[in-house]
């Protein structure tokens, strides 16, 4: 069995739960420890049996929490080389947990416990951002957030995974007629940006499967974009190019500031949440 729950998703910053029965993951930590430690415990996991951290890259909302979290529950911490250079670089950060820091490589696949993890590039305006997906046993669960475009290396990477935790950060009308400077929206919208609504449906549908059995929406914005409209983008798209004989993949938004319920793969898989904001 393997588990994904999102303690925190959006701009304001973004933690995930990956786990299985014997190991647990945190991908993110771009909240504060605390906030950390309380989603874990309404998911049923303590603090302390975190056992890495994966970071996609080094913005604020992806690693605001990471050096007081590890301070208290002691666990490894994997990146690329890129991110842990800058983190370490970074004023508020010193080297206390230098000793903690693991490099990861794009393509190069790795196991924690019993999760293997497989690191693929992303187009972002960080140093050298990544993202992952997560074997464990049968099941694949895959993740794509902060990344302006998606590529042939992604989809192929993606592939396959029962559950996916994609990006939908904006609508294009909402970000364009909104109050953000125009330099702001090229950022957004650009190439090393992030996905909008209709980007991720596109990736999306490239990605369906019979096998697929869950979809997140993840890292939206709050100015820009509402949960009832990341789904309905992508709800609709799935259901009118769904083929298969299996049931469609139910879909479901990630909350900003409070945990998503957990999806579970398994000898019975159990989805415990909402489709929108719940």
């Amino acid at each position: 069995m393997i588990t994904l729950c999102s303690i925190a998703s959006g701009s304001s910053g973004n933690c995930i739960y990956i786990g299985t029965e014997h190991t647990h993951l945190l991908v993110d930590v771009g909240i504060s420890a605390k906030r950390i430690e309380e989603g874990l415990r309404f998911i049923g996991v303590e603090p302390n049996k975190i056992d890495a951290v994966l970071i996609t890259h080094e913005h604020s909302d992806h690693v605001s929490g990471l050096s007081v979290f590890v301070g208290k529950h002691p666990a490894k911490v994997y990146a690329t080389a890129g991110t842990l250079n800058r983190y370490l670089d970074s004023k508020k950060n010193g080297n206390t947990i230098r000793s903690m820091l693991h490099e990861v490589e794009y393509n190069k696949n790795f196991t924690i416990g019993d999760i293997t993890v497989a690191p693929f590039p992303i187009s972002h305006d960080a140093v050298k951002p990544v993202s992952y997906t997560f074997q464990a046993g049968e099941h694949k669960v895959g993740m794509a957030t902060d990344l302006g475009t998606y590529d042939k290396t992604i989809v192929q990477s993606l592939s396959e995974s029962e559950i996916l935790y994609v990006e939908a950060n904006h609508d294009v009308n909402m970000l364009m007629v909104g109050s953000y400077p125009y330099s702001l929206k090229q950022r957004v919208h650009g190439t090393r940006g992030h996905l909008s609504n209709d980007s991720a449906s596109e990736l999306v549908l490239k990605l369906l499967h019979q096998k697929l059995k869950a979809i997140v929406l993840g890292h939206l914005s709050k100015e820009n974009n509402y949960p009832e409209l990341a789904y309905e983008t992508v709800y609709q798209d799935v259901r009118g190019a769904w083929k298969f004989s299996a049931a469609a993949p139910e879909i479901f938004v990630a909350n900003r500031d409070k945990p998503s319920k957990q999806l579970q793969l398994g000898k019975e898989d159990v989805f415990l949440g909402c489709k929108v904001g719940a």
